[in-house]
């Protein structure tokens, strides 16, 4: 009887297994698979890796710099502290902490290869020598308790499984330690109309004028709109055990840094 309940739990297992794959998600506002939106997401950052940088400049008008030196600034941490940033591709954040303090003991990470090695190329012309690992952020490839303080700068909205994704931050951050995420957020409700206006309008072009690619921009556009806003992103935290949660808006909203602890 027992082998017979065995062969049953794995039959229903498998079949469970094979919903999963064929479950459906979002792909900007269209709907792909679960299985197939990580290979769509990986198209869409080996396009845009080679003009990233530049477009990044050219849609915020150089604001992500300052929203960037904002997180680094909300930041506190001691001497050869160890971080994790996660989705972070062309090093912006990554080389800020280093340029604040070269003891730390950082990992530049991200999922997609072409945008770790425009991160890695900055890294290394800025002369900062530090790990750059391919990993996904729903399986990272590190112990529990390990780091101090782990980064997501414009990557959550991209990822398959959020929830999957923190709780993997949660298993790998120490006791005391921290999660900072910035990311595109919920504007300001009198400012929707002009807002909704550039982003749908203007960047697709800005990316077909730009980096030849019109296409991924407007699904970058239609992530942010996917994306929870500022208080189900904080819910979302809580409920993977986070607490001291909290979150600050930027730029009337248009981005918020939400960050949390592990105790």
């Amino acid at each position: 009887m027992a082998r017979i309940h065995w062969k049953t739990r794995c039959s229903r297992n498998k079949k469970e297994n094979n919903l999963n794959h064929k479950k459906n998600t979002h792909f900007g506002y269209s709907t792909t698979t679960v299985e197939e939106k990580g290979s769509k997401v990986g198209a869409v950052f080996d396009s845009v890796a080679p003009n990233y940088d530049l477009m990044n400049n050219i849609m915020s008008m150089g604001l992500h710099h300052v929203w960037k030196k904002i997180l680094i600034d909300t930041i506190t941490l001691k001497n050869k502290s160890k971080i994790l940033d996660i989705a972070a591709g062309t090093a912006d954040i990554s080389l800020k902490f280093l340029k604040k303090n070269k003891d730390y003991e950082l990992f530049h990470t991200d999922i997609n290869l072409a945008m770790l090695k425009e991160g890695k190329r900055k890294l290394i012309n800025e002369g900062k020598i530090t790990p750059s690992i391919l990993c996904d952020a729903e399986a990272l490839p590190f112990p529990e308790n390990y780091f101090d303080c782990v980064t997501i700068g414009f990557g959550l909205r991209n990822m398959t499984n959020k929830t999957k994704a923190l709780k993997e931050i949660f298993r790998v951050l120490s006791p005391g330690g921290k999660v900072v995420i910035l990311e595109f957020s919920k504007i300001w409700s009198p400012l929707t109309k002009i807002y909704d206006k550039f982003s749908f309008n203007v960047v697709p072009k800005l990316g077909k004028l730009f980096a030849n690619d019109e296409e991924s921009y407007k699904y970058l556009v239609e992530s942010i709109r996917m994306h929870p806003n500022q208080k189900d992103l904080l819910k979302l935290l809580e409920d993977q055990g986070f607490e001291k949660t909290n979150f600050i808006n930027l730029s009337a909203g248009i981005v918020a840094i939400h960050t949390g602890y592990k105790f």
